[in-house]
């Protein structure tokens, strides 16, 4: 009778070893985001498993000081009835049987269980789990000061600052989904603009002023009204003397109700009268900031100037938001494709193409840290102005210039190495 009640205990110690085993795996792979939010609408479990994880090394230790005394008492149990049984091949039978109790039904069926549901499971187990990290505690606490005194010794240090910022985490997370099929591609792309906005200054993502719309103020209205008309944009500035001399920005709104109101003579027209004051901005204003600014000000239009004053480019509010959500055209805007994707997976682009548009339409990595452009891009790594027909390899792709137009590079020929291997393997 005694041999079965110690083989009871046994069966109940691997239970137990089981339940540590699967509340390890369920916990530590519990979503922090979902617990949040159920604990948000009420949920008392999912509020004792964020309690929970919130001190993972406090947890870790006592599950693993649980999981071992039971495994250790069970085998010895296990031993000393084996023993009794069959004498000194006792041992080794009751290493065979508890290794195969222990494994299946103490490990690894247990943890494929939590693994499956771990936010369903967690939320099961944390009552009985933060009961015992309560009664533990004393025991846990002495056990890390003993560990982090042996590490001291050794000449370790015991640091938890060493983690991840929240972007990077998010980023990380964005990017494992899509991988895994989870999260489509359009959708990684906006997360990771949002999280990308706070590395990029304006100077990154403005419209540079040789692409700058802008009308000269001395010519006559007819000429103004014309030029600001046949504009694509409904913001456009407006120069006195010299192109770099922006003097005012015009709303064409504004420049409706004026002509309206001057009963469409011209020479009635007063257009300093509906000029606004330009909004300068430096050029290493964080793009997240410029954001905020837009917004608190209720403006959607800033021009960029360098540390001399010198107007480089211009930004609007729909800059930024192309940043994230990819690039918007209306039935006024002029489509420009400046990236021509090829049969044999390489690339038309024009030089001025931004190189994280490139990345985005094309699920590339070209660095964007030391060039805005493609064609800053080449000359940056080629350390020269190259000329047509000229093609250097770096990054991984094939780069050969088709035009140029004095020192600006207007047109290349991009290719991937891994493609360019294929074609030529063919």
């Amino acid at each position: 009778m005694t041999i079965w009640l110690i083989f009871a205990a046994v069966l109940i110690l691997v239970a137990m070893s089981a339940f540590f085993s699967g509340s390890e795996t369920a916990l530590t792979a519990a979503s922090r985001a979902r617990m949040h939010q159920l604990e948000k609408a009420g949920d008392r479990r999912a509020a004792l498993v964020s309690r929970l994880i919130g001190d993972r090394e406090r947890l870790i230790g006592t599950i693993l000081l649980g999981n071992n005394v039971v495994n250790i008492l069970a085998s010895a149990l296990a031993t000393s009835v084996l023993l009794t049984l069959f004498g000194q091949a006792g041992v080794a039978y009751a290493t065979i049987g508890m290794t195969i109790l222990v494994l299946v039904f103490g490990e690894i069926l247990p943890k494929t269980l939590a693994i499956s549901a771990p936010d369903r499971v967690a939320r099961a187990v944390a009552p009985a789990v933060s009961l015992l990290v309560l009664l533990l505690s004393p025991l846990v606490y002495g056990i890390r000061v003993f560990v982090r005194l042996i590490l001291k010794m050794g000449g370790q240090h015991f640091s938890s600052d060493a983690v991840l910022s929240a972007t990077d985490e998010i980023r990380g997370q964005v990017d494992l989904l899509h991988a895994e099929g989870s999260v489509v591609k359009s959708d990684r792309d906006r997360l990771g603009g949002l999280l990308d906005l706070g590395e990029l200054a304006v100077s990154d993502i403005m419209v540079h002023r040789t692409d700058m719309h802008a009308v000269n103020l001395d010519e006559p209205n007819e000429k103004i009204v014309e030029d600001i008309l046949a504009s694509p944009y409904t913001r456009v500035p407006l120069w006195e003397g010299e192109p770099e001399n922006i003097v005012g920005v015009v709303h064409t709104k504004d420049l409706i109700r004026a002509l309206k109101a001057a009963g469409d003579d011209m020479s009635q027209l007063n257009i300093r009268g509906i000029i606004k004051k330009p909004w300068f901005i430096p050029d290493t204003t964080e793009v997240s900031d410029q954001l905020n600014a837009f917004l608190k000000r209720k403006s959607h239009f800033a021009l960029v100037v360098d540390e001399y004053g010198e107007v480089q480019g211009l930004l609007t509010l729909e800059d930024i938001i192309e940043e994230i959500v990819g690039e918007i055209s209306d039935e006024h805007d002029i489509v420009v494709q400046g990236v021509r994707p090829q049969p044999d997976g390489s690339v038309n682009a024009d030089g001025a193409v931004p190189i994280r548009d490139l990345n985005r339409a094309m699920g590339w990595t070209l660095p964007d840290e030391e060039a805005t452009t493609v064609a800053g891009l080449v000359i940056h790594e080629a350390r020269i102005i190259p000329e047509p027909g000229q093609a250097f390899t770096f990054h991984g792709f094939r780069f050969q210039v088709l035009r140029k137009n004095k020192n600006r590079i207007t047109a290349l020929h991009i290719t991937p190495l891994a493609k360019e291997k294929t074609a030529a393997a063919a």
